[in-house]
């Protein structure tokens, strides 16, 4: 079933983060109502929305209490019960359903869907105990990265092997839990193509941003990445395969790694926007919230443009206090702050968006701050 979701009806949001927040901003500039599902008081979303139902995401009855209340509901993070929002259907337009988001939602059946796109990931193997990790290792090799296979973000969930001597300190990560071991892969640059699609299978993608990791956390993020034409031009092409796959409806944040070789590794995917799109604000004609709210709405994608070049930077909790005392100077960088109570060390806070005719220069300024501490 496929409808038209207009101005004035209720977009539903599971989730209050800062992902729901942007989509919130962008929802209520095309007309829309918004509520939002969120057990945290006063999240970042539900301060931009019109109505917040503070309750777990596990909570079936509010859960359908709020679905009653929306005409069309989408999501801002992938650790949602499928089974508990598979059941809303009846109930609510569910566009994107919940076939891709159960696929990323485990990073086996993950590696398994790329595989069956045609595209390419690294050397991986199950692991659910000890002797499963020794007999992974000495297929693979040194160094390795073992990978809870679910809730795992900014680095959680992973521990890294370089020596046998490291063997010891993973079983705390694979008590109770199956574990994915992903052979190292030597990459040159870390890559990140948001792809959007609408139902009908209408699809279309953002420029490819080079991203810079620090302690396992988006740092900045490079647009157009800076890599030639025709690497960017394959990167673009995976992608669109991938989304193809997934009969993607809304939103699909794919990351990358480059080899020294051109080879295209697929890391993993996020099925909502992605903190690598968070330049497409002010840089593009069309955001990667913007879109996705048309998507899910059953409006036509316009192809985004790319109207300057762009540097994003994250703001962390113990970036934020040098960084909004140097606001009131730097009128040329683009804030977003998403107004969560506590400033916590690695807890994402904001970001900023400098558009720029000079990346190296632009990448010099951030350092020149003093504000990063990184990178």
């Amino acid at each position: 079933m496929t409808k038209t979701i207009l101005p004035g009806q209720t977009i539903g949001i599971i989730g209050g983060g800062q992902l729901g927040h942007m989509l919130a901003q962008s929802a209520k500039a095309m007309g829309f109502k918004v509520g939002i599902l969120d057990p945290g008081a006063n999240c970042s979303a539900a301060q931009v929305s019109d109505f917040h139902y503070q309750k777990a995401y596990d909570d079936r009855e509010a859960l359908a209490a709020f679905a009653d209340a929306c005409d069309v509901l989408t999501f801002e993070f992938e650790n949602i019960d499928t089974d508990s929002l598979q059941a809303l259907g009846d109930r609510v337009y569910l566009p994107q359903g919940t076939e891709l988001l159960a696929k990323t939602q485990d990073r086996l059946t993950e590696k398994a869907f790329l595989q069956a796109a045609g595209a390419q990931v690294a050397p991986y193997c199950r692991v659910a105990s000890l002797a499963d990790l020794e007999a992974g290792l000495d297929q693979l090799g040194y160094p390795a990265v073992l990978k809870t296979t679910r809730f795992g973000y900014d680095g959680k969930g992973q521990q890294v092997f370089r020596s046998v001597q490291d063997i010891d300190q993973a079983a705390e990560l694979i008590k109770d839990q199956v574990c994915i071991l992903e052979a190292w892969v030597p990459f040159t640059k870390e890559l990140s193509v948001m792809a959007v699609g609408k139902p009908g299978g209408d699809l279309v993608t953002f420029p490819v941003a080079e991203n810079i990791h620090s302690d396992n956390i988006l740092f900045e993020s490079i647009v157009p990445a800076r890599i030639s034409a025709e690497l960017q031009a394959k990167a673009d092409r995976v992608a669109r395969q991938i989304a193809r796959a997934g009969h993607l409806v809304g939103t699909l944040g794919i990351e990358m790694f480059l080899t020294a070789d051109g080879k295209i590794l697929i890391n993993e995917l996020a099925p909502r926007p992605h903190n690598s799109g968070h330049y497409t604000i002010e840089a593009c004609d069309f955001s990667q919230f913007d879109l996705h709210i048309r998507a899910i709405c059953n409006w036509d994608l316009p192809k985004p443009r790319l109207l300057q070049p762009a540097l994003m930077v994250n703001v962390l909790g113990q970036d934020l206090a040098a960084f909004e005392e140097a606001l009131d100077q730097a009128s040329h960088w683009h804030p977003h702050l998403y107004g969560k109570d506590q400033a916590k060390v690695n807890r994402k806070m904001g970001h900023l968006t400098l558009l720029t005719d000079d990346t190296d220069q632009s990448l010099k300024e951030i350092k020149a701050t003093q504000i990063w501490k990184r990178g």
